[in-house]
Formats: C-alpha cells, structure tokens, sequence
C-alpha cells in the first residue's frame, strides 16, 4: 500500500525522533556519490558501482561477524567507514572462508579489495597493489591449561599450531620451525584453519596446542576471555622481525593509487588515529602509510 507524502513526512519525523531520544545511532551514515576531492580520481568501474566490494574473512578485532553472517563491526568496519568518505562512495563487505578465497575473488572482479591485515611480499604485488598501515609481530595464543608448558615461543618447539592458512602465521610458523631445528629440537606442525575464530577453537579444544595471529588479536581474544589464555611473541632471533601488514587491491582494476590517497587523507584528518587509540594499536601503528613496499627493498 502507498502511503502519501504527508504520511511518509511523519513516519520519517517519528524516526529521527527516536534516534534523538536514543541518543543516535552509533552506524555511519553512508557518504553522499560524489562530492570529494578523491572521487573524479576514482576508475570508472566504481563510480558506476557507486560501492568498493570487500572481501573479508572472520578475524576479531579486524572483522567481528556477526550470527546473522554479514554485520560485521570491529576495526575493518571503522577503517572503511573513513575511507567511504574521504572518496565519496560506499563500502560493502562480503564475509569469505579465508584468504586464498579473498584473493581469487578480486582476482575474479567479485571484490575491489581486502584489507586482511595482510603480509605485503613481492610476490602478491606482482598482482596487487599493497597500501600498509599496520605492522605486526606475530604472537601464539595459549591456553592458561598449557601455559606451564608453553612460557616462551621457545616452547613450541614439537607443539602444533593453529593458524589461518595461507596468512602470515603460516610463514612465521616455518621460520619458527627452522630455529627449533637449529637448537636440535623438533620441528612445529602447522594446523591451517579458514579464519582466526577457528585456530582459537582449535587451541581450546586441544586439536592444537597453540594458536598463532598477530599481537592485536590475541590481546583481544584474552580481552573477552581473561582467565581462559596467555600468549606469548615470537622473537627476532626466531626469525619473526616486523611485518608490514597491508590493505590488497587489484592492479588490474587501478584503484590502488586512488586507495593510497585515501588512507594518506585519513591519515592527515586524524581518523586514521582515532581508530588506533581506540582498538589499542598504538604499538603496531605506522607514521604514514606505506605503498608496495616490498618491491622497493
């Protein structure tokens, strides 16, 4: 039934109402098409759109999913948000089983890009441009029933860990494995998982005896759990050193410059460091953001 204009005025005053007695609504408003310095940069592809499509996994405190499988919040949420209105259109995310699946999907034009935090390596830039805006070491989750066993990333030596397949983890576990076998002592078996909920799952179980991630997500699983986990950090002498952790964008599609420009924008309106303070990232924070920096060392 169509209602008149006299009564949609009303239902729209009846809501605004509601939102000013509540205070408002703590969801950003979507940003108006158009209207930024940024957006005549953008391709064409996506002005059409009037959207950039992530794709994102499940990994607390970057993408907290929701039991309906597609609200997410957390820090990947807030960081688009900012982004969608320095460049003057909408962000959409589509929650994905893991990173080889983010990757094909851009690679197939299903999504614009993928803000894992991700590793930026050589080889992924060959196919991607790689903004960094975060750097990390990584770090193992273990739970306080393990921990009299496990005290430093030493003690994994022989032990299994889960970790998110084909992520960063994945790697610092073989460099981890390298120094264990240089101390003559056994090797680390990799349990390779679809997202960061189910490595955790994993070390609660007992399927692992530990899982890995970066620093920022195990403070947050122990934030939520204070007496069920401990953690412990690997060292530069085991092979970790720091990371430059990235947001992935197709070189095809030629959005990464225009995305480049964007973080350097909330970088300079000060957003990109509200959302730094506020999930407690200042360790892992960068001064300005970086752009394909493994191919230029």
């Amino acid at each position: 039934m169509r209602l008149s204009r006299t009564a949609l005025a009303a239902v729209a005053a009846l809501a605004l109402a509601s939102l000013a007695a509540c205070g408002g609504s703590d969801a950003p408003s979507s940003p108006a098409q158009g209207g930024t310095k940024l957006y005549e940069a953008l391709p064409d592809a996506v002005k059409e759109a009037g959207v950039i499509r992530f794709a994102g996994d499940s990994h607390p405190p970057y993408r907290i999913v929701a039991n309906d499988g597609k609200t997410v919040t957390g820090i990947d949420k807030e960081l688009q948000d900012a982004l969608a209105k320095v460049l003057g259109v909408r962000t959409e995310i589509t929650i994905v089983g893991g990173l080889p699946a983010a990757l094909s999907g851009m690679l197939a034009s299903r999504y614009d890009a993928f803000n894992g935090p991700v590793k930026d390596t050589a080889e992924r830039e060959k196919q991607f441009d790689a903004i960094v805006w975060m750097v990390s070491r990584t770090s193992y989750l273990v739970p306080k029933s393990a921990s009299s066993t496990i005290q430093s990333s030493g003690d994994l030596c022989g032990k299994k860990v889960s970790g998110t397949a084909g992520s960063i983890v994945e790697d610092q576990v073989k460099r981890l494995t390298e120094w264990c076998v240089k101390q003559g002592r056994p090797e680390v078996s990799f349990l390779g998982l679809a997202d960061t909920n189910g490595t955790i799952l994993a070390a609660k179980s007992g399927r692992a005896d530990a899982a890995g991630m970066t620093e920022s997500a195990a403070l947050d699983a122990i934030s939520k759990e204070k007496d069920a986990f401990t953690y412990v950090t690997q060292t530069d002498e085991q092979g970790a050193g720091v990371d430059q952790l990235a947001m992935l964008v197709p070189k095809a599609g030629g959005l990464g410059p225009v995305m480049l420009d964007a973080f350097k924008e909330i970088f300079e309106n000060g957003e990109y460091r509200r959302i730094v303070d506020k999930y407690g990232l200042q360790n892992v924070a960068v001064d300005e953001p970086g752009y394909n920096t493994a191919a230029a060392q």
